[in-house]
C-alpha cells in the first residue's frame, strides 16, 4: 500500500492548531474547510492560478497559531496615523482587535462597525450566508485556512441612503512576534444609495515575520457608492495572502486604488462581480517592489449585467531581484449585452535581474460589447531621459523623476489630497535613488 506523501511543516504546524468553537453551524464550515486543506494541500507551479508564485520555501516554514501577547504590545498609534484621515478607526494587533487603539465612539448615522467576535456574539444569523464557503478546489488552499481559522475581523454595515462623510480606516499591524500566523475575515455591505470611503492599511513594524490571511466580502445595493483605498506596508518578513471580493448591485459603483509596498511575499486576489445592470467598476494599482520581494496580484473582473462597464490602470516597477506578477482578467458573461470594459498593464524594469510577469485575459461571450486590454514590460523611454538630461537634469534624477512620474499616475483620482501626497511620498522612498544602480 502506498504511503500519502507527508505534509510540508508550514500546514503541519498551522493544522495541528485546535479549531476555533463556539456557533454550531460555523464550527461545521470550519471542520469541512479544514478536512478540504487536509485534502488538497498547498497548490504549486503546475496549478494555473499559483503558476508564478512558488510556495516551495514558505512551505518549510513553522509557524505557531496568534500571539498571547497581542493585546497587550505598545503601539504608537498616533505615530501610525495617516495624514488627513480622521474618522473611525479599526485596529488589529497580530489578528487581534484592539479597542484601545481604535476610534468607535460617535459613529455616524447609518455606520455600524464592529470586531467579528462581538458581531457573532450579539447575533449570527445575519452573518451565516458570508461566513458559509466551502473551498475546494487546491487553488483556494488560502481560503480553506481563513475560513477554518479567522475567529476575528471586520463587520461594517451601512444603512440604505446612508452618506457617510468621513472615511473609515481598518488598520492591520504586524509587529514583534516572529513566526506566527495569523488570519482576519471581513463582512462589508452598503445598502441601497449608500456612500462610503474605507481604508484597508497593512503595516508591518519591527521586521515581523509572520504569516497572515485576510478575506474580505464586499457587498454593494442599488446605487450604492464605494471608494476603497488599499494600502499595503507589510514588514520585509511577512508573508500576507489576501482576497477580496466585490459584488456590485444595478447602477453601483466601486472605485477600487491598490498600492503595494512591503512585505516579502504577498498575493491579492482582487476579485469582482458586476451583478446589476449600469454597475461600474474603477481599479488602479501600482507596485513598487525592491530587494527580493514578490508581490502577485490576480485581478478577476465578471460583466453579469446589460451595460455595466470597468476600467483597470494598474502600473509595476521591480528592482534589484524583486519579482512582480500580474493576471487581469475580465468575463464578459452571457447576456451582458452593451457592457463596456478596459485594462492596461505597463510595467518597468529597473534591474537585470528583477522579473515582472503579466498575463492579461478576455472571454466575452455577449454582443454589442466594447473590450480593450493590453499589458507592456519595459524601461524608461530614451527619449525622454535624453531631454530631462538636455534640461540639465542629472542622469540620476532625470531615472528617478521618470519612475515616479510612472507610478503615480494611478492615484491622481485619491480625493485626500493629503493621503495622495502620503502615498506618493512612500512610493518615491521605495524606489531607487538611482535605478541605474
Amino acid at each position: 500500500m502506498s504511503q500519502r506523501p507527508a505534509r510540508p511543516p508550514l500546514l503541519e504546524s498551522l493544522l495541528e492548531a485546535p479549531l476555533p468553537e463556539g456557533v454550531a453551524w460555523l464550527d461545521a464550515i470550519r471542520r469541512e474547510n479544514h478536512e478540504a486543506l487536509l485534502a488538497s494541500g498547498l497548490p504549486d507551479s503546475r496549478n494555473e492560478a499559483w503558476k508564478y508564485t512558488a510556495l516551495r520555501a514558505l512551505s518549510q516554514r513553522r509557524f505557531q497559531p496568534g500571539d498571547t501577547e497581542a493585546a497587550t504590545r505598545r503601539i504608537d498609534a498616533g505615530a501610525l496615523a495617516l495624514p488627513g484621515i480622521d474618522g473611525p478607526c479599526l485596529v488589529f494587533v497580530n489578528g487581534v482587535f484592539r479597542a484601545d487603539l481604535s476610534r468607535l465612539d460617535d459613529l455616524p448615522d447609518g455606520l455600524e462597525v464592529l470586531p467579528l467576535s462581538r458581531a457573532l456574539a450579539q447575533d449570527d444569523e445575519p452573518l451565516r450566508f458570508a461566513l458559509s464557503h466551502r473551498y475546494r478546489d487546491v487553488a483556494d488552499a488560502f481560503a480553506q485556512l481563513n475560513a477554518a481559522y479567522a475567529s476575528e475581523g471586520v463587520v461594517l454595515r451601512v444603512a440604505a441612503g446612508a452618506k457617510v462623510a468621513s472615511p473609515v480606516q481598518l488598520r492591520f499591524i504586524g509587529t514583534v512576534a516572529a513566526d506566527i500566523a495569523w488570519h482576519l475575515r471581513h463582512m462589508i455591505a452598503l445598502g441601497d444609495g449608500a456612500t462610503l470611503d474605507l481604508i484597508e492599511h497593512h503595516l508591518g513594524l519591527d521586521e515581523a515575520q509572520q504569516l497572515a490571511t485576510s478575506m474580505a466580502d464586499i457587498v454593494l445595493g442599488e446605487g450604492a457608492r464605494l471608494r476603497l483605498t488599499l494600502l499595503q506596508q507589510a514588514g520585509a518578513g511577512t508573508s500576507l495572502i489576501r482576497r477580496t471580493g466585490l459584488q456590485l448591485g444595478a447602477a453601483a459603483h466601486a472605485a477600487v486604488y491598490a498600492i503595494e509596498l512591503g512585505g516579502g511575499l504577498v498575493r491579492h486576489d482582487l476579485q469582482a462581480d458586476l451583478k446589476g445592470d449600469h454597475a461600474r467598476l474603477d481599479t488602479r494599482g501600482v507596485f513598487a517592489l525592491r530587494g527580493r520581494q514578490h508581490v502577485d496580484t490576480q485581478l478577476a473582473i465578471r460583466h453579469d449585467a446589460l451595460a455595466t462597464a470597468s476600467e483597470s490602470t494598474w502600473r509595476g516597477v521591480a528592482d534589484q531581484r524583486a519579482r512582480g506578477v500580474f493576471r487581469g482578467a475580465i468575463v464578459v458573461a452571457e447576456g451582458a449585452d452593451g457592457s463596456d470594459a478596459s485594462l492596461s498593464n505597463k510595467n518597468l524594469l529597473l534591474s537585470p535581474s528583477a522579473e515582472i510577469d503579466t498575463k492579461p485575459e478576455l472571454e466575452i461571450y455577449a454582443d454589442e460589447v466594447k473590450a480593450a486590454h493590453g499589458a507592456t514590460v519595459g524601461q524608461l523611454d530614451d527619449r525622454a531621459l535624453f531631454y530631462l538630461r538636455s534640461r540639465g537634469i542629472p542622469l540620476a534624477e532625470a531615472r528617478t523623476l521618470l519612475t515616479a512620474a510612472f507610478c503615480r499616475a494611478v492615484l491622481a483620482e485619491l480625493p485626500v489630497e493629503a493621503l495622495r501626497d502620503h502615498i506618493s511620498d512612500l512610493l518615491l522612498a521605495q524606489l531607487p535613488a538611482d535605478p541605474s544602480a
